[in-house]
């Protein structure tokens, strides 16, 4: 039998044949070779869970909860990560706190040098009285007293203040020993006579006190 005879009637003997419509486009398409049992609903992502915009309110509350996430909600397992711009914001909020401290210290500081040194020449004004009052010029009720007491409230108010008693113990820092006078009985270095006060303000001296100190007399 001849190859015209062993075609299929009605068909055309001059067609060649043409492979299935996708056949090989299949064949090469990995995405093609999966489970063909499987079929593909919509909404499905490829690797065969929901898409997460599918997901409903009840979905999400019902999912299985992993591991890890657990047990963060216990308080277990690893802290999280410290936030570098937080603790960058607590280092300067610091720093910043501290220098305002250290500004308005010495700007205070700065204020008491200032009224210091305009009070200071008004020192020796302040010793006049005191040897005036030690010799009885300044009798209560008379005008020289009225106005010495004047002097002594207004720069008091300016926060001067005066240091500087009899039995006090001898400290270098406050005292400015002028005399030394042996005295029986003394055990240790007191303060016996104070020849001028000494003033400050704050934390500025003006003067150490001048005095006189009695020391342990010998045998």
């Amino acid at each position: 039998m001849s190859n015209e005879e062993q075609r299929t009637p009605g068909e055309d003997p001059d067609r060649d044949e043409v492979p299935a419509a996708g056949s090989e486009a299949n064949a090469s398409d990995p995405a093609s070779q999966g489970n063909p049992d499987r079929e593909e609903t919509p909404g499905d992502s490829p690797s065969g869970q929901p898409r997460p915009e599918d997901l409903t309110v009840d979905d999400i509350l019902g999912a299985e909860q992993s591991a890890d996430a657990a047990a963060a909600e216990d308080g277990e397992g690893a802290a999280p990560e410290e936030d570098p711009y937080l603790e960058d914001l607590r280092r300067l909020t610091a720093e910043y706190a501290n220098y305002r401290k250290r500004t308005e210290a010495n700007a205070a500081l700065e204020k008491q040098r200032a009224v210091a040194a305009a009070v200071t020449p008004l020192l020796t004004v302040l010793d006049d009285l005191d040897r005036a009052e030690k010799h009885g010029d300044l009798e209560e009720g008379s005008a020289f007293a009225t106005i010495a007491q004047k002097i002594r409230t207004t720069l008091e108010r300016f926060g001067l203040e005066s240091f500087g008693e009899a039995g006090e113990v001898f400290d270098p820092q406050l005292h400015e020993a002028i005399a030394q006078v042996p005295v029986p009985g003394t055990e240790q270095h007191t303060v016996l006579d104070v020849i001028e006060r000494g003033y400050r303000i704050g934390e500025v001296e003006l003067r150490p006190a001048k005095v006189a100190v009695a020391v342990e007399a010998d045998g």
